[in-house]
């Protein structure tokens, strides 16, 4: 495609996002050095080659899915965030928070707030991490707390009431027995049936520890379960180019989502409705990113919306929320898993 039909279909996707109307030759003459005619032509050509469409005879003409890849892909030139929107955004995010499910959330609402779209924050996929930490932890009479940490740095615990006190020798054998079958392990390979096989091989143990086993089975479930949270959708309710029945039941799915979000890479990444079977929403586009802990990935961040989003604000919204998400997740060594806290304070 030469240079002119590419700088028309740029104009003509940015005069469409802006008006929601099918787009004339007239209406972006401004931005293209050519005849009225001349447009017309190229439109035409546009339309030929599956990146335009004429919604009806007499009208102009709106970008197909085809033309808003290629336009995302090779055209959208950004519009930075100035700096009071960096700073307003800051706001949102305290840094003083210390509960990492409580940070992420309110970004989310924050970004559904600011982009007028749904939104969604999801944990990172379990198969790129493994059990890092498992510790036993005496905390009072009978009481014990297990604590379990992947690499992601992801913590679940648990607190379990046993019927006697152990003995050193006991919690010494279990606090071993435990590291030595757990730490290391990958946790989407976590099953019933490992922990059955680690249960039949304590032996004379069991009946002692029965608590803390079963607190064992209880956090491998939890921790190899995926957290996503939706934000906004309200925000959509009413968008005439969305159907609201695809719309809610594709929210309600989260595994479909989460597909969406295992397929992305590192960076910002844009999907379209058109392009994933995953994506049950015609019409529409995903904008996500992921945000990182201490280097490693913690998750993802992203908007759903009509095809016709305002890209060249969006994507430096979400680059900007990851950012700092992760500047704060890695800085911040108070911040810690809300289950975790919430436990605490109840003990």
């Amino acid at each position: 495609m030469d240079d002119r039909k590419m700088k028309i279909l740029a104009a003509v996707v940015d005069e469409y996002i802006r008006t929601g109307e099918p787009v004339g030759s007239k209406a972006i003459m401004s931005c293209i050095n050519a005849s009225s005619a001349t447009i017309r032509n190229e439109m035409a050509e546009l339309e030929k080659q599956g990146y335009l469409e004429q919604p009806h005879t007499s009208a102009g003409r709106i970008p197909t899915y085809s033309g808003y890849r290629l336009y995302v892909d090779q055209l959208l030139e950004t519009n930075p965030l100035s700096e009071e929107e960096r700073q307003l955004i800051s706001r949102m995010l305290p840094e003083n928070e210390y509960s990492e499910e409580r940070l992420v959330k309110s970004a989310s609402t924050a970004l559904a707030k600011l982009t007028s779209c749904a939104t969604f924050v999801s944990s990172e996929n379990p198969r790129f991490s493994v059990i890092s930490k498992v510790e036993v932890i005496p905390t009072g009479k009978r009481l014990y707390v297990l604590l379990m940490i992947t690499s992601t740095g992801k913590i679940k615990n648990r607190t379990c009431r046993l019927e006697l006190d152990l003995t050193d020798e006991q919690l010494e054998s279990f606090t071993g027995f435990v590291k030595e079958h757990l730490e290391g392990v990958p946790v989407d390979v976590l099953s019933d049936e490992m922990l059955e096989k680690l249960q039949t091989a304590m032996g004379t143990y069991l009946l002692a520890m029965s608590p803390l086993v079963q607190g064992l089975f209880d956090m491998s479930r939890e921790i190899k379960k995926r957290d996503i949270d939706v934000s906004g959708a309200k925000n959509l309710i009413g968008c005439k180019e969305i159907d609201q029945h695809e719309l809610m039941s594709f929210i309600d799915d989260s595994e479909g989502l989460m597909r969406l979000v295992d397929d992305s890479f590192s960076g910002i990444h844009v999907v379209f409705s058109e392009e994933n079977d995953s994506f049950l929403v015609s019409n529409t586009s995903l904008v996500s990113s992921n945000f990182l802990k201490d280097g490693k990935v913690a998750g993802h961040l992203g908007v759903i919306g009509p095809m016709r989003i305002d890209y060249k604000k969006i994507i430096p919204y979400v680059e900007f929320f990851t950012e700092r998400i992760s500047e704060i997740l890695s800085s911040n060594e108070n911040i810690i898993n809300e289950e975790y806290e919430d436990n605490e304070d109840a003990e």
